[in-house]
């Protein structure tokens, strides 16, 4: 696939759009930022330094204007955004760990929830600004541990920090698009679409975190050692990386086309079989990493939830978004990033991109149509 037709997904409306996204230099930020540089648009950032060593960000040496700060830098982050002009942003920046947000929840619910609030009052009267995309969690959600799956219209809530911010920060941008972005007013008070989007538990390779369970495996991998792993039963929306921010640039699409009816919250979710247990994860990447050593505990200090699931039919029947790989093929692409990545020193995330848009346009996703005309003229 050459640049000419990825510059054509999405139908070009990224091509040399300047785009914001907050917190590039993380585990789903890295992706983006890849994805968006591929397509054509000026990418810029904004973020605290790599949080982990090694990191995805730093691996991948995307040419990009980074800017590093933190996100509850109100003036900082104000300068950044009325100097680089982006006409949309995607704000990624958070912190995203669950354990960790027992340990610090006062950093969990300013950074979240302050972090969401600085960079909502920048977007009000930053020149050129068009589009805004706050990606929140499928943790956002009052966890009843229900069986079916939870919907855009259920109610939010949280039992640990970091779900309870994440909760708070869907009120948040709620309550900003009604108040200052309201979607009735479009066009003639204002010029800014805002909308949130929901994901499952994002896994592939470049991901480093501390007490998510695919890095602390290949941590473990890599070392010979074998790890511990807690709540085995639990069940959680899986999916790899490329899924959700296929999703995430989808909604921007619309939104960036000045259409309002996409103003508003989105669940990208799994296909409902591919919500599995951390068991049967474990197990089905040892398949492609034999190197992989587990002992299993029932035990856990830190409540989780035990069973957590997106309906996203709405983003299927709106968006005309679907997943494009199940997850053992996710689990396929996540075991053979790191294989490549420990055992041959090879980054192979622009491969896997080609290889998922070129999946996309086999199930003819919207997203992922061409011009085929124009492409084989050039």
């Amino acid at each position: 696939m050459d640049s000419l037709e990825m510059n054509e997904l999405f139908g070009r409306i990224y091509e040399n759009k300047a785009v914001l996204i907050t917190g590039h230099t993380g585990f789903k930020g890295s992706w983006l930022a890849l994805w968006l540089s591929q397509i054509g648009a000026k990418v810029i950032g904004y973020a605290l330094p790599p949080p982990t060593s090694p990191s995805h960000a730093e691996l991948l040496g995307i040419e990009c204007l980074s800017n590093i700060g933190d996100i509850r830098d109100s003036e900082k982050l104000k300068n950044v955004i009325h100097r680089h002009k982006p006409e949309i942003i995607f704000h990624l920046a958070a912190q995203p760990l669950v354990r960790a947000s027992y340990k610090n929840p006062v950093e969990t619910f300013s950074t979240n929830i302050m972090g969401t609030i600085n960079l909502l009052e920048a977007c009000k009267d930053a020149p050129g600004l068009k589009a805004v995309v706050i990606v929140t969690s499928d943790k956002c959600y009052e966890n009843k541990e229900w069986l079916r799956a939870y919907r855009e219209n259920d109610p939010l809530g949280g039992y640990d920090p970091y779900s309870a911010s994440k909760g708070c920060v869907e009120i948040i941008t709620s309550s900003y698009r009604h108040s200052f972005f309201p979607v009735d007013k479009y066009g003639s008070h204002h010029s800014i679409l805002l909308a949130s989007a929901r994901a499952g538990n994002a896994i592939g390779g470049g991901d480093w975190a501390q007490d998510r369970l695919i890095p602390d495996i290949v941590r473990a991998a890599s070392r010979s050692e074998t790890i511990l792993i807690r709540s085995p039963k639990a069940i959680r929306p899986w999916q790899h990386v490329l899924e959700l921010l296929s999703g995430y640039l989808m909604l921007g699409q619309k939104l960036l086309e000045a259409k309002p009816q996409f103003a508003q919250a989105w669940n990208f979710g799994p296909r409902q079989e591919d919500n599995l247990d951390v068991k049967s994860i474990v197990q089905r990447l040892q398949r492609h990493w034999k190197t992989i050593n587990y002992q299993l505990s029932a035990k856990d200090d830190l409540h989780e939830a035990n069973l957590l699931k997106l309906d996203s039919s709405k983003a299927n029947s709106n968006l005309n978004w679907t997943p494009v790989w199940t997850i053992d093929e996710a689990i396929e692409m996540t075991g053979e990033w790191y294989r490549s990545f420990y055992e041959h020193n090879e980054i192979i995330s622009e491969q896997q991109l080609k290889r998922y848009i070129q999946a996309a346009k086999q199930k003819n996703l919207q997203w992922a149509e061409t011009n085929e005309i124009f492409a084989n003229q050039a």
